[in-house]
């Protein structure tokens, strides 16, 4: 895969204190880990609940429930995030 990839990050709703919305608390350190190896993301809204999908070159390379990530922070210490951006640095 070359280094600097079109990553397009699909999130959908999750409820947090009894209101369901699109949240991008959950996803900064995510952004910020694939931004920092040169990555381009592009935040895209989804329908379903709790998901989180990245899609390479139309293909879906990781997909995980959008509270298994953590709240705020750099990304760094999140094994999900280290999956995520393998899962990335994978990709054909």
């Amino acid at each position: 895969m070359p280094e600097n990839a079109r990553v397009t990050l699909c999130h959908g709703p999750y409820e947090s204190n009894g209101v369901v919305a699109h949240r991008n608390f959950r996803l900064q350190g995510l952004l910020a880990t694939l931004g920092a190896r040169g990555h381009q993301c592009i935040l895209a809204e989804t329908l379903e609940w709790n998901v989180v999908e990245l899609v390479v070159n139309g293909e879906l390379v990781f997909s995980c429930d959008v509270k298994q990530l953590e709240f705020g922070g750099d990304g760094q210490l999140d094994h999900v995030c280290t999956e995520a951006v393998t899962a990335v640095e994978n990709a054909y």
